[in-house]
C-alpha cells in the first residue's frame, strides 16, 4: 500500500486559533469525578503490605510486579522489548512500542513484535535517545504519529555523548500507511548538547514526553538540559545575583532564551508545528520579535527541572506533569498557562526554600548538577526566592499539587479512564518509578479531588501535600499512595483498549497489563 501523504498546511490561511477558554478552544465540560478511594484499600496501603496475587495468569513469573489491592492483577503483556520508553495504542491488541537506544518503532500485535515500521538513527547517550511518541487525536482518520528522539550525527545509532548536534533533540511528524511510517516534516529542534566551557559534557534532562491535549494541541516537554538563562529563573544568567552584569549562559550565547536556549519547557504547539494564537505568551513574545520573541510564542510553562512523565486528565483536560528534583523535592504538577514552575530558584513549595536549600548544600554533589550556580546560592527566605524569579509578561508562579522532601524519581504518568478496574479507581492518576531500584519500582496512585485540581489525601501526614519522607529515595509517608510494586522503571502509563491499565517498564522490557481479578 503506498504512502499517504498529507498535503502541508499553509499557516496564513488557517483561522486563528480562539484564545483560551473560548468555546473552540475550551475542553468539553469535565464529567463527574468519584472523590474518595475505598476505606479498605487505604487501610490495606497503609500496612504497606504487599499483596501478592497467585494463581491463573497474575504474577506467574517469579519476582514479577505484585499489586497491594487483592482485587486486581497483574499479566505480562509483551516481553522482549529493549529499553522501551513510550507506548501508542492502534486498537485491540495492537501498539507501537518505542526504544530509547535501538531507535525502533515496534508493531505489537497480540503481545509479539510484529514488525519495525521505522528505524531512527539515533544518540541515546544517557538520557538521550526515541524518547516520546503521540498520536494524531483523529488517528488513523488523520495517520499522524509523533515522535521525540535525539538524533545521532554519525548516520548510525551511538552512545557517545558528542555525536549528536547542537540542536539534536527533535520532534518529527510521520505518516502510517498501515504498515510503516515515512517522515512528513520536522515540527521543532531543540537543544540536545551540554559541552559548556568548564563543565563535563553530558547527555540528560532531555524531557522528551509528548502527549496531545483535549484542545487538540501537542504539549511538548523538554528538560533543562543543564542551561541556567532565564527560563531557569536566572534573568542576568549564571551568575549569584542580579540586578548586576549579565552573563552568557555559555559559549553558544544566551540567558536570552533564543533557540539554543529553550530548554525546562513545556511547548504548545498545533498539530504541524506552528504556534496557536491562543499561548499564554503569544502576545508578550510578538512585542519581543526576532529568535527570541518566536522561541517565547510557543512556551506553555516554563521554569521545570526534568521529567519523564506527562499525562492529559480525561475528565478536565488538565495536563499533570511529574518533576524530578535533584537531592530533594520530586514534584506533581498541575500545568496551567503561563505557568513559572520556579527552579532553579524554588524546588517544591516556596515555603520550603530553607529545606531545599538545606538538603542540596549538604548532601550529594552539593552542586545542583551545573557548577555555574551552585545551591549556596538558593534564597534564605521565601519572599527573596519569589522576588529572583524571572517573569514572562502574565507569567506566574504555582506550588506543585503534590510532593516529596527527598527525590523519589518519579518516572511514567497515567490516568486510567475507566471503570475496568472498579469504579473506586475511575479517573486516579498512576505514577511509576524511574529507577528500578526504588522499591523494586513503586507504582503510586493519585485520587483527586471533585475538580480535579488538586490530590485528595486521607493521611493526616499529607495534609500540607507534601510527603516528608526520610532520605533519597525512601518512600515515608507514601504509604496510602502505594498501590503496585516491582514494576521496575516506569516509563509510560496508559489506559489500553479493553479498559485495563497499562504499565511499560524499561528495565524488564515489558507492558504489563493491571486487571480486575
Amino acid at each position: 500500500m503506498p504512502v499517504r501523504h498529507v498535503r502541508a498546511v499553509d499557516p496564513s490561511r488557517k483561522p486563528p486559533d480562539p484564545p483560551i477558554g473560548s468555546p473552540d478552544d475550551r475542553v468539553p465540560p469535565p464529567r463527574r469525578r468519584r472523590t474518595r478511594r475505598s476505606v479498605a484499600l487505604l487501610a490495606l496501603a497503609a500496612t504497606g503490605l504487599s499483596v501478592t496475587v497467585t494463581g491463573g495468569p497474575a504474577n506467574a513469573e517469579p519476582g514479577g510486579p505484585t499489586m497491594l489491592d487483592p482485587k486486581l492483577a497483574v499479566r505480562t503483556a509483551v516481553t522482549g522489548l529493549v529499553s522501551p520508553t513510550g507506548m501508542a495504542f492502534l486498537g485491540d491488541d495492537d501498539m507501537f512500542v518505542i526504544e530509547k537506544t535501538t531507535g525502533r518503532v515496534q508493531r505489537v500485535v497480540d503481545g509479539v513484535v510484529a514488525g519495525t515500521p521505522l528505524d531512527l538513527a539515533v544518540n541515546s547517550a544517557s538520557e538521550r535517545g526515541l524518547l516520546g511518541i503521540a498520536l494524531h487525536p483523529r488517528f488513523p482518520a488523520n495517520p499522524g504519529v509523533y515522535l521525540y528522539w535525539t538524533e545521532s550525527t554519525t548516520g548510525a545509532d551511538s552512545n557517545v555523548v558528542t555525536e549528536t548536534a547542537q540542536l539534536g533533540n527533535r520532534v518529527d511528524r510521520f505518516v502510517w500507511n498501515g504498515s510503516t511510517l515515512t517522515f512528513d516534516r520536522n515540527l521543532i529542534r531543540i537543544r540536545a548538547v551540554q559541552e559548556d566551557v568548564g563543565q563535563p559534557a553530558r547527555g540528560n534532562h532531555n524531557g522528551g514526553v509528548l502527549s496531545f491535549g483535549r484542545d487538540r494541541k501537542l504539549y511538548v516537554f523538554t528538560g533543562d538540559l543543564g542551561r541556567r538563562g532565564r527560563l531557569q529563573n536566572l534573568t542576568c544568567g549564571p551568575t549569584a545575583t542580579c540586578p548586576g552584569p549579565t552573563v552568557a549562559d555559555d559559549q553558544f550565547g544566551g540567558p536570552a532564551p533564543d533557540r539554543a536556549h529553550l530548554s525546562g519547557v513545556v511547548l504548545r504547539l498545533n498539530d504541524d508545528g506552528s504556534t496557536p494564537i491562543s499561548n499564554p505568551f503569544f502576545r508578550a513574545g510578538a512585542k519581543m520579535g526576532g529568535e527570541v520573541g518566536a522561541t517565547v510564542q510557543k512556551i506553555f510553562s516554563y521554569g521545570h527541572r526534568n521529567g519523564f512523565g506527562m499525562a492529559v486528565d480525561p475528565d478536565t483536560g488538565n495536563v499533570w506533569m511529574q518533576e524530578n528534583g535533584d537531592d530533594s523535592f520530586s514534584e506533581l504538577n498541575r500545568l496551567e498557562p503561563g505557568m513559572n514552575g520556579g527552579w532553579i530558584q524554588i524546588a517544591g513549595p516556596v515555603g520550603r526554600v530553607d529545606q531545599f536549600k538545606e538538603i542540596e548544600t549538604t548532601f550529594g554533589g552539593q552542586n545542583l548538577q551545573q557548577l555555574r550556580w551552585p545551591p549556596t546560592n538558593i534564597a534564605d527566605s521565601p519572599w527573596t526566592a519569589l522576588r529572583r524569579l524571572f517573569m514572562l509578561p502574565g507569567a506566574h508562579y504555582s506550588d506543585p499539587e503534590f510532593s516529596w522532601k527527598w527525590e523519589v524519581a518519579p518516572g511514567g504518568l497515567g490516568f486510567l479512564d475507566s471503570r475496568r478496574l472498579g469504579p473506586q479507581y475511575e479517573g486516579d492518576l498512576f505514577m511509576g518509578a524511574a529507577t528500578g531500584a526504588l522499591n523494586g519500582g513503586y507504582l503510586f496512585r493519585f485520587d483527586l479531588t471533585g475538580n480535579g485540581r488538586q490530590v485528595a489525601v486521607s493521611d493526616p501526614r499529607l495534609k500540607d501535600r507534601v510527603a516528608d519522607n526520610l532520605a533519597k529515595h525512601e518512600i515515608t509517608e507514601s504509604e496510602s499512595l502505594l498501590v503496585g510494586r516491582d514494576f521496575g522503571a516506569v516509563t509510560d502509563i496508559e489506559t489500553d483498549p479493553d479498559g485495563n491499565l497499562a504499565v511499560l517498564s524499561l528495565t524488564n522490557g515489558a507492558v504489563y497489563t493491571i486487571h480486575r481479578r
